[in-house]
């Protein structure tokens, strides 16, 4: 399983690396660059990992040596709109047909930036009580909430 890890996210680094020198990109300010996740070591001992214009700093939960998502040229969009909107304060609504890997993308970019995710399947049973103890769990543990269904 680790391996099966470590292969997925090798190969999307070999395959990206060679998309950039096929474009011969040779600015570090070039979007095409700038658009994939980018960690940094900065002065004040932490890991900063950067999404186009945004920054985040990598939360250190452990969360062991899980699958990853491979990762498609979607996937990196979905990336780049959630950084985007995470930068502005604001959270993300993937949409798309059942199935497609909403809510594993999320998962997988908290994985990315250290954040445990914690899914929710949504159902006509919750009432406001419910989603106020989940509000207030998050807050207080700092974690992302996915909300599966929230539809229905």
């Amino acid at each position: 399983k680790r391996f099966e890890t470590l292969i997925t996210i090798h190969v999307h680094q070999r395959d990206i690396f060679h998309d950039l020198v096929m474009q011969h990109i040779k600015s570090s300010q070039d979007f095409e660059w700038l658009k994939q996740s980018r960690f940094y070591w900065n002065d004040k001992d932490q890991i900063v990992i950067s999404i186009t214009d945004v920054n985040f700093v990598y939360q250190n939960e452990y969360l062991g040596c899980t699958d990853r998502l491979v990762i498609t040229p979607l996937t990196d969009r979905c990336y780049i709109t959630l950084a985007q909107a995470l930068g502005m304060n604001l959270g993300g609504a993937p949409a798309g047909p059942a199935g497609t890997g909403k809510t594993e993308t999320v998962k997988d970019m908290g994985k990315t930036l250290g954040k445990y995710v914690v899914v929710f399947n949504c159902s006509d049973q919750m009432d406001f009580r419910g989603l106020g103890r989940i509000f207030k769990g998050l807050a207080q543990s700092g974690s992302w909430g996915c909300f599966d269904e929230f539809n229905r």
